[in-house]
């Protein structure tokens, strides 16, 4: 899971970015289940969650390397996020009700 925040004004440039740069790749990778991109916008700034599924965390070392806690950021990221988190966060998925 990993989180980000950028301006509202820049919010729907960002999520073409994003699927374009980030998401499509991600998709693309042998042991990856898909993802999801989570979008919430509180005035001023909109914040960005996305979640991606994996086969297992060494599918996961396919595209993070080795130290999969660290962030990635995608090349134009600085022009559009507030800050870049040092880290993302990885579940294991013990229940999935969705039908």
């Amino acid at each position: 899971m990993w989180h980000g925040r950028t301006p509202t004004a820049k919010a729907d440039e960002y999520y073409v970015y994003l699927k374009q740069a980030g998401i499509d790749k991600i998709e693309a990778i042998d042991g990856n289940l898909g993802a999801q991109i989570l979008r919430r916008t509180d005035g001023n700034t909109t914040e960005f969650t996305v979640i991606s599924y994996w086969v297992s965390r060494d599918a996961i070392k396919k595209f993070a390397g080795d130290d999969i806690e660290k962030t990635h950021p995608l090349p134009k990221d600085p022009q559009y996020l507030l800050e870049l988190e040092p880290k993302v966060k990885h579940f294991d998925v013990l229940y999935d009700g969705r039908k």
